[in-house]
């Protein structure tokens, strides 16, 4: 085998031992709906999905230092790949099936988030596929990718775990709510929310709409103090607010793009007008 670069070879396999230890938190978690969210389950949860945030931690510092020490390879890719379907498809696919609603009262519901669950997590591994396929192994090269990168998936549901595990506790310190009103609320909120959140995610994983490579823009290139004074702002929000924070964050990023994508396109429409031809898609075939 050829020589590989050990720093980024070890910071992509450290993306996937933090999605391999994502899903162990998961695991510890009860039957969803069999009665009111401990406090245990409420600490799973919540390292479950910062474990996935770790992971794309990983999985950003392993691009950039192949692109400063000039290391990127195919078999840096391959791994990359491997390391993701665990972090972005296996672990947020198997936190899908805590979030939402148990066996009981009604078995059909859970059943429906299993196929939920599965196709999520085959949404992500072709979703990496096609990544393979059509990029190179540099980062430097990917300036923009078509459908939601599964870190960005895995961020969307990850975000609702932290949510679920945390903001109960949020609302009694703060706003001194009943503990128990609070949990189920919080519980049912996301029970709610999270198998569409993830069928909707999982379909743009797998979509053409463009999505802009948001870390190599932060990254990329010489910066002058007011950007690092902007970035250093929004970590000082984040930190303050860090149970919405993420919500807010990774389901803006998921969503406001296609809706750009939309109106862009209808405004294109109206200024050809009804008698112009239809648009050819500038897209590549999948």
């Amino acid at each position: 085998m050829k020589r590989i670069a050990v720093v980024p070879t070890l910071l992509t396999l450290g993306n996937g031992i933090c999605g391999f230890v994502a899903v162990t938190f998961a695991s510890k978690i009860g039957i969803p709906g069999a009665g009111v969210t401990t406090a245990s389950d409420e600490y799973n949860f919540v390292w479950a999905g910062w474990f996935i945030f770790f992971a794309m931690l990983f999985d950003m510092l392993d691009g950039y230092v192949a692109r400063l020490s000039r290391t990127a390879s195919s078999f840096g890719g391959e791994l990359d790949s491997l390391c993701d379907a665990i972090s972005f498809g296996v672990a947020p696919a198997f936190l899908v099936l805590k979030l939402g609603p148990g066996w009981a009262p009604n078995a059909f519901l859970h059943q429906l988030l299993a196929g939920i669950a599965a196709l999520y997590l085959v949404c992500t591994v072709l979703r990496l596929a096609r990544f393979n396929v059509d990029n190179t192994p540099d980062p430097a090269f990917h300036k923009r990718f078509r459908g939601l990168p599964s870190p960005g998936a895995a961020g969307c549901i990850a975000s609702l775990a932290v949510l679920r595990g945390d903001f109960a506790a949020k609302l009694v310190s703060y706003w001194d709510a009943d503990p128990d009103l609070a949990r189920s609320m919080t519980t049912r909120l996301v029970e709610m929310v999270s198998p569409i959140g993830a069928l909707l995610v999982a379909l743009l994983m797998v979509s053409n709409v463009p999505y802009p490579h948001v870390t190599g823009k932060v990254f990329a290139g010489k910066k002058h103090i007011g950007h690092l004074i902007q970035l250093l702002l929004a970590v000082f929000i984040i930190s303050m607010v860090r149970e919405l924070a993420p919500v807010l964050i990774f389901w803006a990023y998921a969503i406001a793009f296609p809706v750009r994508s939309i109106l862009l396109r209808s405004l294109r429409q109206r200024r050809a007008g009804p008698d112009a031809p239809p648009e050819r898609s500038a897209a590549r075939p999948p």
